[in-house]
């Protein structure tokens, strides 16, 4: 049979791999019917899924400045990243992968931190997952539970996946994603920005979108739950 690749395909071209074999002639046009009905639907199929991989969300505006309330530790010495992730979100698996590599570039040149978001109202048990597990098997990355989502509101983050790197000094420096599109590895612009700023070298760009579930209102799995702080 032809193949597709990705172009239209004449009726013409179908004819012949559509006929049955006891009626010695064309196929009912039913049969064509079916066929281009199938086929239209995997194109569809496919177009919804790019589009939504390549749809980032919203990354929020994250304060120039170290937020006076916030309760997490800023190093003294080394720049800080701070990745807020929803522990249940399948396409941040790609981010944390990322950052795998990113501290293996970084070589000691960085100080970074995971926080998990943990609802109200729910155990423990909520945020250990894999991609804890994951997190926390990084060299040189600590991995917290943000209760209530408090961090990534003070840093007013909204999407699982945010990265945001800041000075000594508590200047921003780099905010954004370290993926190309939802759950997808391999060299972007997010990481190589950082390994960039982080030698102290001039970075391309100092924002990237963020590909993943909404922090605080998506449903990342079956049976997750939807909250809002």
């Amino acid at each position: 049979m032809p193949e597709v690749n990705n172009k239209l395909i004449d009726c013409q071209e179908l004819m012949p791999f559509l006929k049955t074999r006891g009626s010695g002639g064309r196929a009912p046009l039913l049969t064509i019917l079916l066929a281009l009905v199938w086929l239209g639907g995997i194109v569809g199929c496919m177009a919804w899924i790019n589009h939504y991989s390549a749809t980032p969300g919203p990354a929020g505006l994250p304060p120039v400045q170290w937020p006076a309330a916030s309760q997490i530790s800023r190093d003294a010495r080394l720049p800080t990243l701070i990745l807020f992730a929803h522990p249940q979100c399948p396409c941040t698996a790609a981010t944390v992968g990322e950052l795998n590599l990113l501290m293996s570039q970084a070589q000691g040149c960085l100080h970074a931190q995971v926080w998990f978001l943990r609802p109200e109202h729910t155990s423990e048990a909520w945020t250990n997952t894999g991609l804890w597990h994951a997190a926390a098997a990084i060299p040189g990355v600590n991995v917290h539970e943000d209760f209530a989502g408090l961090e990534a509101r003070r840093f007013q983050a909204r999407t699982s996946g945010q990265v945001l790197l800041y000075s000594v000094d508590g200047q921003l420096l780099f905010q954004g994603g370290i993926t190309e599109s939802r759950g997808h590895s391999g060299d972007n612009a997010g990481r190589s920005a950082i390994t960039a700023i982080v030698f102290g070298q001039s970075a391309a760009v100092w924002q990237t979108p963020v590909f993943g579930c909404s922090l605080f209102e998506t449903n990342c799995v079956n049976g997750g739950i939807a909250w809002q702080p």
